[in-house]
């Protein structure tokens, strides 16, 4: 027998012009991984006026993702309203890979991530694909049948999009990049001893990947590996942190050491958010932010 649980926000932010009542004019933005979920809604001119922050107790992860996320939703009154103009919903799964526009074959998404991965695919699992038009590629992701299963009854013919944490951060760091001051850039995001790195050079893609550790030395090694690897040089460089980080992590001490051009990242300029926000820091929904950005 499963016991109910009763799950709040860490963060809940709210527009005092939010209303979920006009939810067939709104965008809700929802973001789903094993230890956390977001949402946001953005009104019909793309305004961010709600956010919520969920952060699953260490007991509950022992319990599939699809076991806790009805616990969020049961009776809450925005996610449980609708119907919306669109979903958009960020997973944040284990598996990820690029493929370039002309080489990818949809019969073959599982074939991309079984040689990435080294073996095929569970049953419970299939590999999902989005298109990221402007970057000439398409990034391909393995889903749970359970939870998208859970997204499409949740919300029956509605409109659902598809895409993973790492093309959200992509979106996102387009919009950076696109008012970014020089030509080379590096973006870090950090969420549970994980850290994605994208390098950009003249606004496209030059790296991406994600890498876990389990301390500092290796995470500056792995920087520096990066750095080296694409001849890019760290006094030079300019390095935006994003995610769960803080001027006081030992990541971001240790990081300093190597990376003199290292700074918190700001909000995309091109997602508008409500006053409301004002209060949360600049750098750590981004990933949430890039899916706000996909319509642009």
């Amino acid at each position: 027998m499963q016991i109910a649980v009763t799950l709040s926000p860490t963060v809940q932010i709210s527009a005092d012009s939010f209303d979920a009542g006009l939810a067939s004019k709104s965008v809700l933005s929802l973001e789903v991984g094993r230890e956390r979920f977001r949402f946001m809604v953005q009104d019909s001119r793309g305004q961010g006026l709600y956010l919520e922050d969920y952060t699953f107790p260490s007991l509950l992860t022992e319990r599939s993702v699809t076991g806790v996320l009805p616990e969020v939703f049961r009776e809450h009154p925005v996610l449980s309203a609708g119907p919306w103009q669109e979903i958009r919903i960020g997973v944040n799964s284990p598996s990820f890979t690029l493929i370039p526009a002309p080489l990818f074959r949809k019969e073959y998404a599982g074939s991309y991530l079984s040689l990435m991965r080294g073996s095929a695919l569970p049953a419970h699992e299939f590999a999902q694909s989005y298109t990221h038009e402007a970057e000439g590629f398409l990034s391909v992701f393995n889903m749970e049948h359970p939870l998208a299963d859970f997204f499409s009854e949740t919300y029956p013919l509605q409109p659902l999009v598809f895409i993973h944490q790492v093309g959200t951060l992509i979106q996102a760091t387009a919009d950076l990049d696109r008012h970014a001051l020089t030509a080379d850039n590096v973006y870090l995001f950090f969420e549970d001893e994980f850290v994605t790195i994208i390098c950009r050079s003249a606004g496209k893609v030059r790296f991406c990947n994600r890498f876990g550790y389990k301390n500092v030395q290796d995470l500056a090694y792995y920087m520096l590996y990066v750095f080296e690897e694409q001849a890019l040089t760290p006094e030079l460089i300019p390095v935006f942190l994003y995610g769960e980080i803080t001027p006081f992590a030992e990541a971001y001490a240790e990081l300093s050491r190597f990376l003199p051009n290292l700074t918190f990242g700001q909000i995309p300029p091109g997602l508008r958010l409500s006053s409301a926000f004002d209060d949360l820091p600049n750098h750590r929904y981004l990933s949430l932010y890039g899916l706000g950005l996909l319509s642009e």
